[in-house]
């Protein structure tokens, strides 16, 4: 037994021997190349103040905002040492000021026999002053729309001739965001309690299930809980959501009598992505429940994603608000021939009347995720070559977007399907072509056009050219 101990502590020292000539190794390595890099740098042993970029000539260029004051947007550099607050927490302000302006000609026949030609345009501008990585108030306004109108020049319609001036400065998106621990960092120095509670206040934009369940911009409060971590799960996010003003209902119409209560939901397993949202909205005339389960997973080389989504009406059904429904909805993409095209598939089946609880003027209705075809373009009277409303129908787009010679051109293709169980609609379809080009850093051009066929009703046609610049 003597001997045995005595052979393990001859053993155990020779690992560490060992082990210390590793590191004294590397750490005479390390010393000769800066005592080269002292003798370069003529002498000095203290490290420079000046940055030095990380890869700089493989790295692009950044594009800053159209105002940066108190340090730069994506910049490198120093950071400004800032101020501490009674409570611990260091804040840098940085005031960001960026936006879109978009404008398009465009003409567009549903399929009713009444076309609409226009110039419209757009303008989003914001206002971000970040405070920490983690707290930020953001400002925004959109004074050439005002709900669902666009300041632009109708060449044909039902505003024949006309200025459309929707002028305003309305606020548009105004609320702060932040974390609680990070806000009082002495309430817990060794962040072992877990007061990480994110949280924001006021007017901003709320979307989940892709925008089938909630799309809207809303003044409302929101409480998460993030980084919930057990056995299995990497991640556990929950979000508690109180709404109470510029709710927008399924109509896509203002609803001042609304409030909105949601419990939101996202786990990350191994394999998927899953989400469950529960909505409670209580108004005077069309009070409802709804709610959406999904999952998002890539099985083997196919990106897949599948949702069921429900409503129920607690007032009067029929309601152009709110109704009882069902809608199941999947998608499937995959990247074709090993390089960096796209193709994908996605269908719909809605049963009864599915209402959406909250939908912006601009959104359309639930099914926009489906493609081109059925996307609302959130600019003008342009509508969506099929109709996006889930009242029992069932349907589906099937595309195609090509790259080309890199990312800064794209050519999409498709072909949507739907089917209506109104015998008064029928069957309807279409196709697409989208073309969308990048110049320079700010500026995309935008070319597309459709062709609609419908059974009970006309050939519908649409073509429009946009440019977006961001600043």
């Amino acid at each position: 037994m003597k001997a045995l101990i005595k052979h393990l502590k001859a053993t155990t020292a020779s690992i560490t021997l060992k082990a210390m000539g590793v590191t004294v190794g590397a750490a005479m390595i390390a010393a000769s190349f800066a005592a080269s890099d002292v003798e370069a740098a003529g002498g000095s042993s203290r490290l420079s103040d000046e940055p030095t970029p990380y890869l700089d000539d493989e790295l692009p260029q950044r594009t800053p905002p159209l105002i940066e004051l108190g340090g730069d947007f994506l910049g490198n550099g120093n950071l400004d040492a800032g101020f501490e607050l009674p409570t611990g927490a260091y804040w840098q302000p940085r005031l960001w000021v960026y936006g879109s302006m978009r404008t398009a000609l465009q003409t567009f026949d549903g399929g009713d026999g009444e076309r609409e030609t226009e110039w419209a345009n757009r303008l989003d501008l914001f206002a971000n002053l970040q405070l920490t990585g983690t707290e930020r108030l953001l400002i925004g306004v959109s004074p050439l729309r005002e709900s669902g109108r666009f300041s632009g020049y109708s060449f044909e319609g039902a505003d024949d001739n006309e200025w459309d001036n929707a002028l305003n400065f309305d606020v548009t998106t105004l609320f702060f965001e932040g974390d609680f621990g990070e806000i009082f960092p002495n309430l817990d120095i060794n962040d072992s309690i877990g007061w990480d509670i994110g949280f924001s206040v006021g007017r901003q934009s709320v979307f989940f299930q892709e925008g089938m369940l909630l799309n809207d911009t809303i003044d409302a409060i929101g409480i998460t809980q993030n980084s919930i971590r057990f056995p299995g799960v990497s991640n556990f996010r929950i979000t508690g959501l109180w709404g109470w003003n510029e709710l927008h209902r399924d109509n896509n119409q203002d609803d001042g009598s609304a409030n909105l209560f949601a419990l939101l939901t996202a786990i990350d397993l191994p394999h998927n992505t899953m989400d469950f949202d529960l909505v409670y909205v209580d108004s005077d005339d069309s009070s409802m429940i709804a709610g959406g389960i999904s999952t998002t997973q890539r099985i083997g080389l196919v990106n897949t994603s599948f949702r069921v989504l429900g409503s129920i009406a607690l007032d009067d059904e029929n309601s152009d608000r709110a109704d009882d429904g069902l809608l199941v909805f999947g998608e499937v993409s995959w990247a074709p021939f090993d390089g960096s095209d796209h193709a994908y598939v996605n269908g719909f089946w809605g049963i009864d009347n599915y209402s959406s609880p909250l939908r912006d003027p601009t959104a359309g209705g639930p099914l926009g995720r489906t493609g081109i075809t059925f996307a609302a373009r959130g600019l003008g009277r342009y509508g969506s070559p099929l109709s996006n409303r889930a009242d029992n129908a069932f349907g589906g787009a099937i595309g195609y977007q090509m790259f080309l010679g890199g990312i800064r051109k794209q050519l999409t293709f498709e072909a949507g399907f739907r089917h209506d169980r109104d015998d008064d609609i029928g069957n309807s379809g279409a196709i697409a072509a989208r073309y969308q080009q990048a110049f320079g850093t700010r500026t995309v051009l935008t070319v597309e056009a459709f062709g609609a066929a419908h059974e009970h009703m006309d050939e519908g046609s649409g073509l429009r050219t946009e440019l977006q610049f961001k600043f």
